[in-house]
């Protein structure tokens, strides 16, 4: 019977209503007892390093959840992350990136509804999760909720009351949980060792476009981000409102030595800057980088992790370098 750690971080599955809406309130052990037979599938010790609503988790809580992990990787096959749905997939992603080549799971789940109430998915989610972590064939960081398995690189919030909460973008279910086992779709790689990382870089904003915008947001973003990623329209591209004005501020901006990724609002199939005329003066400005298929989530802590460390064309390089499937 494998040993897992569950690392409880808050979140909709712990909440009770306080009167003034819902707050997370149940510790680690109490939402363990909710689901009784995880005693059966895989030995639990847990830890509680924070009970947040996940709204108010910061990359300072994703530090903290990857080092949890790295104190106790040689202690335990497995850990689950117990968290809030809002910015789960941001916490997976970034912890795909601070835990690399991980031969043990990293399983993240919560629910759309408290573990306190009667009618919830919360046991479920957590059976699930457990019965996945202790399978053989798990490895790496996962999302799992509503029976299915999602990479952390790929997962996505796209509903805000249903049970099925999280959507693979772009790439398949890693597997699918039937009466407690995962069916697999994709074998997870076993093979070398875990590393880890310490740092991110939260210098990164993100700008979405919307008609109308005014060129002089770079004001702002000059004085305040190292690196910015810019959700812009369709397969990519800056409006020219007649001045041209945002062609030349970006142009000014990269020759500040600062790191611009474009990517869409359209949350499926990805940008493409060389398709269309406003797209392709883009790259006319200067070295751009393009996120292609990956989700925003992924875009924000891979851009996080690279600037804490990498300058100049090593940043391009790791950037389109795949980590977990990320991009392709």
């Amino acid at each position: 019977m494998k040993n897992i750690l569950m690392i409880a971080t808050g979140g909709t599955i712990a909440s009770k209503n306080n009167g003034a809406g819902l707050t997370p309130a149940l510790t680690s052990k109490e939402l363990l007892s909710c689901v009784p037979e995880i005693a059966e599938v895989c030995r639990v010790k847990t830890v509680q390093p924070f009970n947040l609503d996940s709204t108010n988790l910061s990359p300072a809580h994703w530090l903290e959840i990857a080092r949890l992990i790295e104190e106790n990787y040689q202690k335990y096959d497995g850990f689950v992350v117990t968290h809030g749905t809002d910015t789960m997939a941001y916490t997976a992603a970034a912890l795909s990136y601070l835990v690399q080549n991980s031969g043990k799971p990293v399983v993240l789940t919560g629910s759309q509804k408290s573990a306190f109430l009667r009618d919830t998915d919360a046991r479920k989610n957590l059976a699930d999760a457990f019965a996945y972590c202790a399978d053989d064939g798990a490895s790496g960081v996962h999302i799992v909720f509503d029976g299915n398995v999602i990479l952390g690189t790929r997962a996505k919030k796209t509903h805000t009351h249903s049970y099925n909460a999280f959507t693979s973008v772009d790439y398949p279910n890693t597997a699918i949980m039937r009466e407690g086992k995962p069916f697999y779709y994709i074998p997870q790689p076993h093979g070398g060792e875990p590393k880890f990382y310490h740092e991110l870089n939260t210098n990164v904003f993100v700008l979405k476009m919307i008609p109308g915008l005014r060129a002089d947001i770079f004001d702002y973003l000059e004085t305040h981000a190292e690196g910015l990623i810019i959700e812009s329209f369709g397969s990519g591209g800056l409006p020219d409102y007649g001045d041209g004005e945002f062609f030349k501020r970006l142009k000014a901006f990269l020759a500040m030595g600062k790191t611009v990724v474009f990517t869409t609002q359209v949350e499926r199939e990805g940008s493409s800057l060389s398709t269309y005329e406003v797209g392709r003066r883009i790259l006319e400005c200067g070295r751009v980088l393009e996120a292609r298929c990956m989700t925003l989530e992924a875009t924000v802590a891979k851009l996080m992790w690279i600037l804490s460390f990498a300058k100049g064309e090593e940043i391009e390089r790791l950037f389109y370098s795949p980590i977990a499937a990320d991009i392709f």
